[in-house]
């Protein structure tokens, strides 16, 4: 079973586990170009999501990060819109989704529901997965929770 994880933001982590097992992961930028109107940043996360989807041949279920608070109006507005992008994304091509708890995420990968970005990159590596973004190291995390919890 393919299964795709992702930490929704401006800077979107991602880790797909492939039917060969083989865990790729790594993160996206849908920062608004120069003279883009608002909605293009939804519509390249959703044309991303579709070659994602290509690349992998299928994607059977699909888990998101679910924030309930935010720094700031500006983050919420962007999780918001790519959160109901993803979902009209997945109902359109009948992949199963479920967001997961922030603090559920952090608690199975490092023992620690309140744990910092820190820990949960140390905790990614000490797995053996070369990190470069606290975003990518979440949706990791939130990968292998999925895994060792969901029957993934």
């Amino acid at each position: 079973m393919t299964v795709l994880a992702l930490d929704l933001g401006t800077t979107t982590g991602w880790a797909l586990r492939p039917r060969d097992q083989q865990i790729a992961h790594g993160f996206v930028s849908l920062r608004p170009q120069r003279f883009e109107g608002g909605g293009m940043r939804y519509l390249r996360f959703k044309r991303w999501l579709s070659e994602l989807k290509g690349m992998a041949t299928d994607i059977h279920a699909v888990y998101f990060e679910e924030v309930r608070r935010h720094a700031g109006v500006d983050a919420a507005h962007v999780y918001g819109g790519l959160l109901a992008t993803l979902t009209s994304w997945c109902e359109h091509h009948n992949i199963p989704y479920q967001g997961v708890p922030v603090g559920t995420i952090k608690k199975h990968a490092t023992g620690k529901g309140n744990a910092g970005k820190d820990e949960v990159i140390a905790a990614m590596r000490a797995k053996g997965h070369a990190i470069a973004d606290d975003n990518e190291a979440d949706a990791l995390a939130l990968l292998h929770w999925a895994i060792e919890t969901q029957e993934a």
